[in-house]
Order: C-alpha cells, then structure tokens, then sequence
C-alpha cells in the first residue's frame, strides 16, 4: 500500500475474470475511494468508487433498513449467488422491475440488458404470475415494465391494464421513447390501460449525444414523446446514460431542458455508465463517473441554481448508490429547493419497519407521477403573497433531481449489493438486486440473466 493511501474498512466484492466472491477493501488516497481485491486464481484488481468532493466520510450515514418481505431461499453459496431473495438479504423493494421483451429497435453501445436478442417474449400467463407473485407479499410494489424496449409488444396496454386491475398502484414503461414519439394513439392507448409513468432514456439536448451513445439521430423523437406525454398529463422522468467524452458537459443543458418542461417532467435521474451488458470494452478508472462528480457537474453547469449541500444521500438505499434532491419551480423559473443540509431526505422516517417502506413507495409514486393541476378560477400572481405561492407550485410543479451509481464485477460491493431495493423479477418469479441480476464477467457472460 502507498504511503499516501490509508485503509477505510473490509467488504467483499468478486472477480471481473470469474466472478468469483472475494474478500476487498475500500482504501483511500487524498480524497480518491479505490476498492481493491484479488483473486487467487487471476491477481489483483483495483478500481476508483469515490472522486473527490463531498467526501465519502461524510456522505455514508445511517439508513432505514427494512427487511425484505419476500425471501424465497435460504444461505448455501452466500452473496451474490442465492437471489431470490435470500435471507441475508437486508431491504425489501422500493420498485420491482418486469422484463417483458428481450427485443430492441435500436443497437446501443452501451446496453445493461444487452437487449436486441430474438428470445420470445414471456406470455401474459407468466407475466400475470409475476404480478401475483409481488402482490403475495401484500404491499402494491411500484412496478416498471422494462426490457429490452417494452414498446414493440402490441399487448402492452394489456399488460400494463392486467397489473392495475389485479391491484398495482403505479406502473411505469421504462422505454427509449421512439414508438410514443412515431406512432399517433400508441400513448394513448397505455393511459387508458392506467400507465402511471415513462421512464424515457433522456441522453443529452444534442443529436450528436445520441449518434455516439444510440447510433441514431433521435434527439426529435426524444422531444415529441415528452411533448405528447405533456399533452396526456403523464409524468416523465428523463433518464440520461453518463459517458465521460460524451456528455459530461451537457448536464446543465439537461436540467434547464427539464425545468421548462415541468409539470410534464416530474424528474431527472442521471446514470454514470456501468459496465456490464454490452460495453464497447473493459473500463479504465479514466472511463469511471463517480457520483460525487455528477453533484459537482451540477452544480457547476447550473451556476449554482441546484447546489451540491441540496442534493442529499438516499435514507433507504445504500448512501454510496445515488442522491436525490427536491426542488420547485417558481413562476419566473427559479429552482427552490425542499431538501437542504441535515433534513430528512425522500426516503428518511423516524418510523421503522413497514411503515417507512409503504412511505418510499407512495413517495416514488407520488413524485415521478404526473400531479393534478388547480382547478377553478385562478387568482392572479400580483394578489398572492409568496408563501401562496411556493406552497399551491409545491403541488403541481415539483422537479426531482437524482443520481443512481450502478454496479459492475470490477466496483460491486456486496454490502451495498445487500442494501439493493431495486429487484428484478426473474424468468422464475425470484426477485434478484438489480446489480446481481445485470452482472456480467470482462467476456460478457452473466451471473443470472439468461440471453435469447
């Protein structure tokens, strides 16, 4: 070890090469966080976690834990290799994802489902099974159809009115946006079946963003499927992939495009590149974008509009996976924040157990939903006073603002794999963590999920 370097605390992690667990540690040099490990078989990997300012000491706190209310398997290999979920498993889910296509219209660079095979789509009997297998745990799971590109199933207003009607509160498509954008109706023809949200993979403001990240010129498809969305009062949260080279210094542009579209965009969820899936190659720490940079980028690229002490640590998930922070647009535009240094962030209670999960839940419900706009005549802004004001735009034009740092086999720690709240509903029915389920050793080849 570096004179420079000083020891943080022991985890475990596995191999890129075999994916094999193994013992790591988290060791830090100036305010750089590496977790290092090896392999007795394939050596020593060392891989950047943690990039400068706000310090990693200060950002990890105490969290909610609740235990997960569907374990399905007991301890025989340990983590990660008894999902299902295990017993040793420590959060229960905040939204469950259902893969209902292996198919894609589009051939990503960057892919964590490596999507595009022809493998047949699972039948509306499975997926019907999957659905009653959440509602067995007896809480309404926010649930985000995925794939794969949703979209190209013809039944998937059935699929989304079969969930709502077995008793699914929120349902959102998590989609590339392209057929809402092309086909007149299609969206629609979801609302009606009771969608409660789009997930639209969001790159960037510029066309040259999707030609490298997509292959495609989509950056118009992009704005018609936000405006028709508007259009139908559906919620839109954009989802941009983070590649260093590609669109680091498009951030800013992306939350300003955001706050002019709000009510319709109900949040912005940024996502540094992960490599599992498919992945141009094996990463460098050079490649690495790091949540704290993202608060910076933020920051910076806002000129201080959204300020990194009002984007805060999650309280259900693991701190070092993402942050979140709530603001309101006012009348003349300005960001007002909700959350600020030392409050309770989204998925903070005094209260344990089941009564904080169902409040995550109705809270990730409630801010990525579209909200009901006032009704009856409205009194002019010259005769409201400013509290009126924030609290009526409080209501109807909230903007969330937040960060998810996946994992791969060269940064996986299997304490934050432990702490995942986002679980995938497997070919089985098992819920798996979403990081456990996506993983992928340097050649590719998956832990659980299954090619076509």
């Amino acid at each position: 070890m570096k004179d420079k370097e000083r020891f943080r605390s022991t985890t475990e992690s596995v191999c890129p090469e075999c994916l094999r667990r193994v013992d790591a540690a988290r060791v830090a040099e100036g305010d750089t966080v590496y977790l290092e490990k090896r392999c007795p078989e394939h050596g020593e990997f060392r891989t950047i976690i943690w990039r400068g300012e706000p310090a990693y000491d200060t950002w990890i706190r105490p969290r909610i834990t609740v235990p997960p209310r569907m374990v399905t398997r007991g301890v025989e290999r340990g983590c990660p290799f008894d999902c299902g979920i295990c017993s040793e498993h420590r959060q229960d889910a905040c939204l469950v994802l259902l893969e209902v296509t292996r198919r894609c219209n589009l051939r990503c660079a960057f892919c964590y489902a490596d999507a595009g095979s022809g493998k047949e789509d699972p039948g509306l009997p499975e997926i019907e099974g999957w659905y009653r297998r959440l509602l067995e745990a007896g809480v309404s799971y926010n649930v985000q159809l995925s794939g794969g590109e949703p979209t190209l199933r013809d039944d998937l207003p059935e699929i989304i009115e079969m969930g709502r009607g077995l008793g699914l509160e929120f349902i959102q498509v998590n989609t590339n946006g392209l057929r809402i954008a092309r086909e007149p109706g299609f969206l629609e023809r979801l609302q009606r079946a009771g969608l409660s949200s789009v997930f639209l993979q969001f790159d960037g403001t510029e066309d040259a963003i999707y030609q490298k990240i997509r292959g495609e010129s989509l950056l118009a498809d992009k704005l018609k499927a936000v405006d028709r969305c508007a259009v139908l009062g559906i919620g839109v949260v954009l989802v941009p992939t983070l590649v260093r080279g590609v669109n680091l210094d498009n951030i800013g542009d992306i939350i300003d495009f955001a706050r002019q579209r709000v009510p319709a965009v109900r949040a912005v969820q940024f996502q540094p590149v992960s490599f599992f899936g498919r992945y141009p190659q094996a990463p460098a720490d050079s490649d690495r974008v790091t949540l704290p940079e993202v608060v910076r980028m933020i920051e910076e690229q806002t000129g201080g509009k959204v300020r990194g002490e009002n984007l805060s640590p999650p309280g259900w998930e693991n701190p070092a996976c993402s942050f979140y922070g709530s603001f309101v647009v006012m009348p003349e535009g300005r960001l007002m924040p909700l959350t600020h240094p030392g409050s309770r962030t989204c998925c903070q209670d005094e209260r344990e157990g089941p009564e904080a999960a169902r409040r995550t839940v109705k809270f990730m419900a409630r801010y990525w939903s579209a909200q009901p706009q006032e009704t009856g005549v409205p009194i002019p802004i010259g005769q409201k006073d400013s509290l009126d004001i924030f609290l009526e735009r409080v209501k109807t034009h909230t903007l969330v603002i937040s960060g998810m740092g996946f994992q791969d086999a060269w940064n996986l720690d299997l304490d934050r794999l432990r702490d995942c709240c986002i679980h995938v509903v497997a070919g089985d029915g098992l819920l798996v963590p979403f990081c456990a389920y996506n993983l992928t050793d340097r050649q590719g080849r998956p832990l659980y999920r299954r090619g076509g």
